[in-house]
């Protein structure tokens, strides 16, 4: 039998077959072991081919085979550095839920994301959440950062998932699609899902008071059927992103400013860091690329290892600090 991961909890999942049933599944051994780098060789949103267990009472499934995805997301594993972590896959839109304070998105996890979804041919969309609870000069900054992302491109919403703005919107940008909902921990994943569809009743908790920081309440990624016609993928909050086998020289084609820029350099091979008439350089003088698009990708460059691990709550919101002093 075909059917679609709805939910993986690493030695479990969840499987909804073509005729609508869910069953529960697991990995043949032989097939785990096959060479597989990733800290989950299953995904939810992959579409795999199971048998039924007769030999036991329970209806129990073993999934053989896992389909061609179309595309998937995925970081390094932050404990586990040789180890990857395919987060979802086969996905029409994917949606970076931003909060400008608790907690704190840095641009850094941003970008890192934002170049992820361009390298696996994903169409990325920045969620600006919790804007009711802005400050003028937190809703001045969350603006600057709208600004910045719209002028490379990409889409952006404000959304507040307590009191309902934005949510037609986003309905009307996931219709028909399967979509994915990421961020850090505490920034109301499960909220706004709520808001979509409130009959998920998914949980959802406080922000830590102690270090402003989100406390998980997704454990596992999971797809939710919503009844104006999409699919969501819940995941659980992430600390850091650590980008995935790219090489140097195609980093930044992932910058979509860059890459717009890159036959302007006078070097095909250009990295934009040392090389004479480089062209992003040039535009970043101008003011015309923003200084912390170009930060970040000089991190990626140079294979900062520790930067996604860092205390993206602490160090990262130091830095920003003294910046703005």
């Amino acid at each position: 039998m075909t059917g679609t991961v709805y939910k993986s909890t690493g030695s479990w999942y969840t499987v909804k077959s073509q005729a609508g049933d869910f069953v529960e599944c697991r990995i043949k051994g032989k097939f785990r072991m096959k060479g597989i780098k990733s800290t989950n060789p299953i995904a939810v949103g992959d579409i795999v081919d199971f048998e039924l267990d007769n030999t036991t009472d329970e209806i129990i499934g073993q999934i053989h085979t896992i389909h061609d995805r179309k595309n998937y997301i995925v970081r390094k594993s932050v404990n586990l550095s040789k180890q990857t972590h395919i987060i979802a896959s086969n996905i029409d839109l994917v949606f970076l839920i931003v909060t400008i304070h608790n907690p704190v998105t840095t641009t850094s996890f941003i970008d890192r994301f934002l170049v992820t979804a361009e390298a696996y041919g994903i169409e990325a969309v920045l969620l600006f959440n919790k804007i009711d609870t802005f400050t003028p000069e937190i809703e001045d900054e969350q603006l600057y950062l709208q600004y910045v992302y719209s002028e490379i491109g990409y889409r952006c919403l404000r959304v507040s998932a307590t009191i309902g703005q934005g949510i037609d919107a986003l309905k009307e940008m996931m219709k028909d699609k399967v979509c994915m909902f990421s961020g850090h921990s505490g920034v109301g994943k499960s909220t706004l899902v709520n808001a979509l569809e409130p009959r998920l009743n998914l949980k959802t908790k406080e922000i830590s008071d102690s270090h402003s920081q989100g406390q998980h309440t997704t454990t596992f990624a999971e797809m939710f059927e919503l009844t104006f016609g999409s699919k969501i993928i819940d995941t659980p909050g992430i600390r850091g992103f650590g980008v995935v086998d790219m090489e140097k020289q195609e980093i930044g084609d992932y910058f979509p400013e860059f890459f717009a820029l890159k036959d302007q350099c006078k070097f095909n091979n250009c990295l934009h860091k040392e090389e004479p008439h480089c062209a992003v350089k040039k535009a970043l003088e101008e003011d015309k690329i923003a200084w912390s698009r170009y930060n970040s990708y000089l991190k990626i460059l140079e294979g900062d290892e520790e930067t996604y691990r860092n205390d993206i709550y602490d160090a990262d919101r130091k830095a920003s600090d003294e910046k703005r002093k």
